[in-house]
């Protein structure tokens, strides 16, 4: 999808219904990355395709730069969260998917309100207006979101629906990305080569991750320091709640020195029984786990956003950081709304009936 002229068409049909919001066209990186992110497990992914058709666009028209990639910086971890994609619990994929849609509606609209609070709070120049459009202009350009909505309908719904495993929905949309390549014209030898190398130089990537950090937690277990550490953390008999906020202290700490995918599978063979035995719900924990992971892809150090960011607009990685602090302050709001609320992430999956 990276290599059709889906970003572009993407941008043309959600331009029209975003320039009338205060903040104008900055809703375009929220509301890109939300759509993406449903056909998208990767926030690097999602980055680069909303990225792409929204940097130079926003640049043209005078948004401010700290805006713009601070608001790209945030919205494109919700790839990892619509659907969730890390979360190696043992629990149903197709629940775990289903329980991160209303979080991940709900953080959408937090990074969208902190948009609309800039734009009457927040310092600096703002772009001029947007010119009007009719109501008939605005529905031909909305045609251009056909292609991606198809496919979003297709993939999720498909599992939803019971149609499809979610590993059988994975394959449904790697159909549905090479047709729609097909007939934007984009899909010839070079394009399909050039993808397939991609996608498997990224699971290559995935699997020495893996075996890497399965020879550390064999490594780490020899130590001990694992369980001495579930040993201390049970030691104090925490209640849910403040065992949920050391997890988050805990997740956020490791998440500034190792990728997402690496901090997950080491600690969740540890942390997983601690959870269940202080009878919190396992689907929401996966999605409490999502929002942290989330938060340390824009976090220095390592926060992967930071670099793939630096590589698209050659900032500092300082002054990249500097503009994601608000949307790692709404990342942590979200966990405090999850812990609140629950329901949040379990209604839906209690709710709708699947096929296992």
């Amino acid at each position: 999808l990276f290599r059709t002229r889906l970003s572009e068409d993407m941008f043309r049909g959600l331009s029209p219904w975003m320039r009338f919001l205060p903040g104008g066209l900055l809703h375009t990186n929220i509301a890109g990355c939300t759509i993406f992110a449903a056909v998208s497990g990767s926030s690097a992914a999602t980055l680069n395709m909303v990225g792409k058709m929204s940097i130079p666009e926003l640049r043209a028209r005078g948004y401010p730069e700290h805006m713009i990639i601070g608001t790209l910086a945030g919205a494109a971890t919700l790839g990892l969260m619509i659907p969730p994609s890390l979360t190696p619990i043992n629990e149903s994929i197709t629940k775990l998917f289903m329980a991160g849609v209303f979080p991940g509606l709900v953080l959408a609209g937090l990074f969208m309100a902190y948009i609309v609070f800039w734009h009457y709070f927040g310092s600096g120049d703002r772009p001029q207006k947007e010119a009007s459009l009719s109501l008939s202009k605005m529905v031909r350009e909305s045609l251009f979101l056909l292609p991606v909505m198809g496919l979003v309908v297709v993939v999720i719904g498909s599992m939803y629906l019971g149609f499809a495993t979610a590993t059988e929905a994975a394959a449904v949309g790697v159909i549905g990305a090479l047709v729609l390549s097909a007939a934007q014209g984009s899909l010839n030898w070079q394009t399909f080569s050039v993808s397939l190398m991609g996608a498997t130089r990224t699971s290559a990537m995935i699997a020495l991750i893996l075996m890497g950090a399965a020879f550390l937690s064999l490594s780490m277990g020899f130590t001990g320091l694992p369980r001495a550490m579930a040993e201390l953390i049970e030691s104090y008999n925490l209640s849910p709640v403040a065992l949920i906020a050391v997890l988050t202290v805990f997740y956020l700490i490791l998440g500034m020195f190792m990728d997402g995918l690496s901090s997950v599978v080491l600690t969740m063979a540890i942390v997983e029984p601690m959870i269940r035995a202080a009878g919190i719900d396992v689907i929401w924990f996966g999605i409490f786990l999502v929002v942290v992971i989330e938060t340390a892809q824009v976090t220095p150090p390592i926060g992967f956003n930071l670099f793939v960011l630096q590589g698209m607009t050659k900032h500092e990685i300082g002054y990249i950081a500097k503009t994601a602090i608000p949307m790692v302050g709404l990342m942590l709001l979200m966990v405090v709304i999850l812990v609140i609320f629950p329901e949040l992430a379990t209604w839906l999956p209690e709710n709708i009936r699947q096929r296992n």
